[in-house]
């Protein structure tokens, strides 16, 4: 990213003018990636296919294989229930580096409570929410009322898990079938006369800030069908300017810049500044200009 990028989002993050969106990237080295994961439960369900590394396909196959997406999806949160965290003293650390900022809500993919922790370790009470993109999840309805609902704060920021949460092995989405669902739904949610999915608090959060995708990669299907779908859902996301953490693109060296050119031009329409580098690199050098 240029100077003037760079002095944007620092001035966002200190103002609270920013909306974190994690996903999976963020915790890598804690927890098994998505195609780690996928390949072993590929292995496990005798996945017949060569696409093993994709997790989407894997989980619907296991899902069929036994007859129904639970059982699947209570496989996942055992392999993925552990008592590891990331080490939040390390300065390299997303979550970490994200808590000291005085930032009211947290957006989420993922399905473990990282990000609860670090608030926690940060000296917050935070709270915890699931978006409740099915009828069977359960939900805190006073969050979803427009004048009553919770009015997070720097000091108690609310957590916001899109995707579902561990403890509840039915809220999360991971199957073909629930990324259908999940964004059908959040259409639906659009033209309902009352947001369920997208309560006023999270859409305020999604229109009135500045969005930082910290664990996601822009070539990957499910990152580009969550962010169309929320851009349909909420057409005011593209007020604000946003930035993306990017590992850098898997091929060829002479095809890197290239590519980036390409991925930047394309990305352009969705006001998305990319800072090319993993989440580790992308702290040390935001530390860097916090100095």
């Amino acid at each position: 990213m240029d100077d003037d990028s760079w002095d944007r989002l620092v001035s966002q993050l200190k103002s609270g003018a920013c909306t974190p969106f994690l996903g999976a990237g963020a915790c890598a080295g804690v927890l098994p990636s998505g195609a780690e994961l996928s390949r072993k439960l590929a292995a496990q369900w005798r996945y017949p296919f060569r696409d093993k590394d994709n997790l989407t396909k894997v989980t619907q196959f296991g899902a069929m294989k036994y007859g129904e997406s639970v059982h699947a999806k209570e496989e996942i949160c055992k392999e993925l229930a552990t008592d590891a965290a990331p080490d939040f003293t390390d300065p390299r650390e997303p979550h970490a580096l994200l808590a000291d900022f005085p930032l009211r809500v947290f957006l989420t993919t993922n399905y473990d409570d990282f990000i609860l922790q670090s608030l926690k370790a940060a000296g917050k009470t935070p709270n915890v929410a699931l978006c409740p993109w099915n009828p069977g999840i359960d939900f805190d309805r006073e969050l979803f009322r427009s004048k009553a609902g919770w009015k997070p704060q720097p000091e108690t920021p609310l957590v916001y898990h899109l995707h579902g949460r561990l403890q509840d092995p039915t809220s999360i989405v991971v199957t073909e079938d629930d990324y259908l669902q999940f964004i059908a739904n959040l259409a639906y949610d659009r033209t309902a006369e009352k947001n369920v999915m997208l309560p006023p608090v999270i859409l305020d959060a999604l229109t009135r800030r500045s969005l930082l995708f910290i664990g996601y990669s822009l070539q990957d299907w499910n990152f580009r069908i969550l962010f169309d779908g929320l851009q349909r859902a909420v057409p005011g996301i593209n007020r604000r300017r946003h930035v993306s953490v990017q590992p850098a693109p898997k091929v060829k060296r002479s095809e890197v810049q290239g590519l980036q050119r390409r991925m930047e031009r394309y990305y352009e329409d969705w006001k998305i500044s990319i800072f090319w580098g993993t989440a580790a690199e992308f702290c040390e050098q935001l530390r860097g200009r916090l100095t």
